[in-house]
């Protein structure tokens, strides 16, 4: 079964140097895009994270500090992967929870401001796991019938994945082949940034989802106690995270409209009428 598509969208793997999404940056990654008309293109990168691979994530992927030492920063390779996605929607493994949040944080730490307003997310994960409960190789064992050779490798993984959507839109007739309804089938809930450090409601307003403001609206918090938004955008949140945060900050306290220099003319007047 080939994708119902209506736009392209990107298959895509990082390998990182570990999973915090606001300090671990990308040491590789892979992309697999695919046009509505089947075509794919594809592309992968070492990329150098100008921080040091620890040792216990070298021993998952097998990416050394060697190795990456000579290859381009990923804000060299910015302009060119942001190029490769701008028009798609997003698909991966895990990629809701991790993936797309890292690369949005990479983003925009190089000055390009990453958003999810136009496109739509697939995480394969999330499907495999509504229906069977498994990991990446023991999918791709149970859906494709092949082993994973390479499994930890960016672009290993990223063809597995791809191949393991096709294979679940074979298999559960019940899944509709288009991007929006595997976008929703896929999304264990709503979030407003990718994190999942504020939610929506069911009355689509944006909540807390940790601490002490726990389910609380964010509007609300930050009308009771005004200072909890300085504290978010000085710690050690997500960058996205933090612009979501603005956004709602602006909303609440949009910007007064500046007059008019015939607007300014007939208030001087109306100011001297009335003495």
């Amino acid at each position: 079964m080939n994708l119902n598509l209506t736009k392209p969208i990107v298959f895509f793997d990082l390998e990182t140097t570990g999973v915090n999404i606001a300090v671990d940056r990308i040491v590789e990654i892979a992309i697999l895009k695919v046009h509505p008309n089947g075509n794919k293109e594809s592309k992968t990168w070492l990329v150098n994270p100008e921080i040091t691979i620890p040792q216990a994530t070298i021993d998952v992927h097998g990416i050394t500090n060697e190795k990456v030492a000579a290859e381009p920063t990923f804000k060299e390779l910015a302009p060119e992967i942001n190029t490769m996605i701008a028009d798609a929607d997003l698909a991966g493994f895990n990629s809701n929870r991790f993936d797309i949040p890292l690369l949005a944080e990479e983003l925009m730490r190089a000055g390009i401001d990453f958003d999810m307003k136009n496109r739509k997310a697939i995480d394969v994960q999330v499907i495999f796991h509504k229906k069977e409960q498994r990991t990446l190789s023991a999918g791709y064992q149970f859906y494709c019938g092949k082993e994973l050779e390479g499994a930890h490798g960016a672009e290993a993984d990223t063809n597995a994945t791809y191949e393991i959507l096709l294979a679940q839109l074979d298999k559960y007739k019940d899944i509709e082949n288009t991007v929006d309804a595997l976008s929703e089938y896929s999304t264990h809930g709503q979030r407003a940034d990718f994190a999942g450090f504020i939610l929506m409601n069911d009355k689509k307003q944006e909540i807390f989802s940790f601490g002490k403001y726990k389910g609380r609206t964010v509007e609300d918090v930050f009308t009771e106690n005004p200072g909890y938004y300085n504290w978010m955008q000085n710690a050690d949140f997500p960058l996205y995270t933090k612009k979501v945060l603005k956004q709602i900050k602006e909303r609440m306290n949009p910007p007064k409209k500046k007059m008019t220099d015939g607007e300014k003319l007939a208030a001087l007047q109306q100011k001297f009428n009335l003495r």
